[in-house]
């Protein structure tokens, strides 16, 4: 997320802070959370079809996911957390394979 901000003009403290991390935090740990909800079933290995059908909220991730990879990939910003995302939702990976693939990233600093 830092990485995407800098790239697209933003300052660091800001994206630190609650407008930033606060509210990454909070949209990815609150059952209220319709992202939350979404993700959990996304995990469960439910399908995005079937979990966005029954919806009469809209879980804006669902559709900012996909904007935002293709943002960051003609930025040049890896963000491989929401290519898994994207991946969930479009049906193109499991949550086996996504995992995976995140977790066999190589290693490397993150500044």
């Amino acid at each position: 997320m830092q990485r995407y901000g800098l790239a697209r003009g933003a300052q660091a403290e800001t994206l630190a802070g609650l407008s930033g991390l606060g509210d990454l935090v909070l949209t990815c740990s609150s059952e209220n959370s319709r992202n939350f909800s979404l993700g959990r079933g996304l995990g469960q290995g439910r399908a995005a079809v079937e979990l966005m059908a029954d919806r009469r909220t809209v879980a804006e991730g669902a559709f900012t996911a996909p904007v935002l990879l293709e943002s960051a990939q003609a930025l040049d910003v890896e963000m491989p957390i929401v290519a898994a995302v994207c991946a969930l939702l479009d049906g193109s990976a499991s949550v086996g394979q996504v995992v995976e693939a995140l977790l066999s990233r190589p290693l490397k600093a993150e500044r």
